[in-house]
Formats: C-alpha cells, structure tokens, sequence
C-alpha cells in the first residue's frame, strides 16, 4: 500500500515537473518570437483592446466592491483600538500591495484566459493554424506572442484602476461611516503609502500578465479531441492559470519584500 502510495505520488510529481517543463519552453518560444521581424503592432493593440479594454468592467466593479468591503470588514476592528481614522491606510495599502494585482489577475484568468484558448482551441481543431504555416505565417509569433505581449501590457494598466477603484470603495465606507471628510481621507492614503508600495505590485503583474497568456496559449495551441477537447482546455487554462497566479504571488510577495522591505 505505502509502495502504490508513493509511486503515484512520483507519477504526479513527473507529470507537474514535464508540465512546468513545457510551459516554459512554450512560453520562451513565444517570447523570443517577439524579438524578430515581423512585428505585428496591430494585432499586438487588437488583443490589448480585447483583453484589457473589454476586462475593464469587470475589473472595476470587483475591485470597487472588495474596497467596500474589507473598508466595512476593517472599521469595526479599528473602532475598537480607537483608530478608525486609518482606514485610508488599511484599505490603500492593502489595495496597491495585494489586492489590486491578485484580483485584476485572476478577473483577467477567468475572462481573457479563457477566451484565449477557447479561440486557439477552435482554430487548432478547424486547421485553421496549420493554415497558416502552410501560408508561411509563424502562428507562434502572430497568435501567441501578439497574445501574450498584449497580456504583459494591460495587466499593470488594469492593475492601476483597480487600485484606485478599490481606494474609492474605501472613501465610500470612510466618508459614510466613520465621518472623514474626502480631503483627510485623501491625505490619509498619499501619507502613507509610498513608491515602494506601489512598484512591486505593478511588477508583479507583468509576471501575472506572463503566466495568462502562457497558459491560455498553450493549451489551446495544443487542443485536441475536437470541439470537447476546446472545453476542456478552456476549463484546463482557467483552473492552471488562477493557481500559478497564487502560487506565484507567494515568492514574488517575499522577493519584493526582502528588495523594499
């Protein structure tokens, strides 16, 4: 039993490893592909439109609704220490620090993720790629790398009016219900959060951007099994994505705290 245990603990493990394995000679591929001419500008603002502007309001509405809430969350605690006033400051950092990037993240996962494979995914299964190649177009340059480029750019731009959407959902609770006037409040969030605060989480999600258009791309310009198998690796690029995204903040938070502690 404990044998059987460990062998398919070892069968998991080797299958983890040659996945990560693929997905970054994927995702070198497609970013050295980005280096050499042609340069596809339009369809690099294309997929910037479809992936970021058409997430815009999805993004807004979850970051402006998390501010209310952990502003909501948070005023009773602080009431008891008798420093409601900070809840700029809670709210502020915890935004720009953790919440804006990972929730703009995973928002992004669950919309431009998905539709990504499901679009590479319908043009594997209808030959639409090998089409291409066969008209001496590199379908690795122009849909994956134009794709994840486009990711790479709007993730810290989505990230920004997350940031700032979630602060405005705490000047809501804070002006409401603690009774800040919209200048201390104002004052309050630019007094203590600082660059360092804000770098490290625009980076991070250049990383995150990375990892979405990395695992959307991959698996759906290795869809097979037909139009199930387009399910399938929608559902797979959702799933895989929103965990490296997790996963990932954890080392990129400590890396950043050990460069701006």
């Amino acid at each position: 039993m404990q044998d059987r245990v460990l062998q398919l603990a070892g069968h998991h493990v080797v299958r983890f490893v040659d996945y990560m394995g693929q997905l970054t000679l994927f995702f070198v591929a497609a970013f050295t592909a980005l280096f050499r001419p042609p340069w596809f500008f339009r369809e690099v603002i294309a997929q910037m439109f479809h992936l970021g502007v058409k997430s815009l309001p999805l993004v807004a509405v979850a970051a402006f609704s998390v501010g209310l809430v952990l502003a909501m969350q948070t005023v009773g605690v602080l009431s008891w220490f008798g420093a409601a006033n900070y809840i700029a400051t809670i709210v502020g950092m915890s935004m720009v620090r953790e919440l804006g990037p990972v929730l703009t993240a995973l928002m992004v996962v669950g919309r431009a993720g998905s539709g990504i494979s499901a679009e590479l995914g319908s043009m594997r299964v209808t030959r639409q790629i090998d089409a291409m190649r066969v008209s001496a177009v590199n379908p690795m340059k122009y849909l994956v790398g134009t794709r994840l480029l486009a990711c790479m750019l709007v993730l810290p731009l989505l990230t920004g009016v997350a940031d700032i959407l979630g602060i405005l959902g705490g000047w809501v609770i804070g002006v409401t219900q603690v009774g800040l006037t919209s200048k201390y409040y104002y004052q309050l969030t630019l007094k203590y959060i600082t660059l360092k605060d804000v770098v490290p989480g625009v980076l991070k999600t250049v990383v995150f951007g990375a990892i979405i258009g990395t695992v959307g791309c991959f698996h759906g310009y290795h869809t097979t099994h037909g139009t199930f198998g387009v399910g399938q690796s929608t559902k797979a690029a959702v799933v895989t994505g929103s965990l490296l995204v997790l996963v990932s903040d954890v080392f990129l938070t400590r890396i950043s705290l050990l460069i701006w502690p």
